[in-house]
């Protein structure tokens, strides 16, 4: 199977304006994603979609290949369809563009899932949630997996409700309860599907762009991996971002 990586990338962020051009590291966010989706081992491929000619403009000057996409895509997973519409591979991965410490491993795991199960349309990963905090926080998106190694659902409610137990402790929610890691990968034909149906009213109330898949009766591979990674969505991530990478450039010299 043909595999492809597509880093979405848009200059437009509310929390973070020009997120993928940020350079304090001396390197543009986008540049530390793109070099981090070529140590997947399985990647025959990645590509930057952008609508923005400052991001492409970036991408080309250390030489990313980088596509042009319409300015109209609701999502980043419109935009990855965009792409992969337009090339022959199999399985199509969609890296967010704000993951400059991405495992190349996770990648690899999300391709070997949809490898291993020929039933699944998609995949992606969860982590284990033991924090009673994270699991009342709305902001982290709960999954309840089922036997197979499939997704039953998706939430920021604190799910599945433990009944009998009204202050549940850490021990309670571990191998219960999964935190969502917002990464994944599909079937070139069923993504090209799913950025073709409506928003679900599912969906919509949550605000979770997976339970269309759930919804419509489509099948979530989901790999477990010990952390869900740091991802940047406000300067002070980036601050953190940079200071960690700048202290392990400082150890390997």
């Amino acid at each position: 199977m043909r595999k492809l990586i597509v880093i979405p990338a848009r200059y437009a962020s509310s929390r973070l304006p020009g997120k993928p051009l940020l350079r304090e590291t001396g390197k543009y966010m986008v540049e530390h994603v793109y070099e981090r989706a070529w140590q997947s081992k399985l990647a025959d491929r990645v590509i930057v979609a952008t609508d923005d000619d400052r991001i492409e403009q970036a991408c080309r000057s250390f030489g990313a290949e980088v596509v042009r996409t319409r300015e109209d895509h609701a999502s980043g997973t419109d935009r990855v369809a965009e792409v992969a519409e337009s090339r022959n591979f199999d399985l199509i991965l969609n890296l967010q563009g704000d993951e400059p410490l991405i495992d190349p491993a996770k990648l690899d795991l999300l391709f070997q899932l949809l490898e291993n199960d020929s039933a699944a349309e998609m995949a992606t990963l969860v982590t284990p949630l033991t924090s009673l905090e994270s699991y009342r926080n709305p902001n982290v998106v709960k999954a309840v997996v089922d036997d197979r190694g499939r997704a039953l659902y998706f939430s920021r409610s604190p799910i599945p409700h433990i009944r009998d137990n009204a202050e549940p402790d850490a021990a309670a929610l571990r191998g219960l309860v999964w935190q969502h890691v917002g990464l994944y990968a599909y079937r070139r034909d069923f993504l090209l599907r799913l950025a073709q149906l409506p928003v679900h009213p599912i969906e919509q109330a949550e605000k979770l762009e997976q339970l269309r898949v759930l919804a419509t009766g489509g099948s979530i591979a989901v790999g477990k991996v010990e952390n869900a990674g740091i991802g940047v969505d406000t300067f002070e991530d980036y601050r953190r971002f940079v200071e960690q990478y700048l202290q392990s450039g400082r150890r390997a010299a």
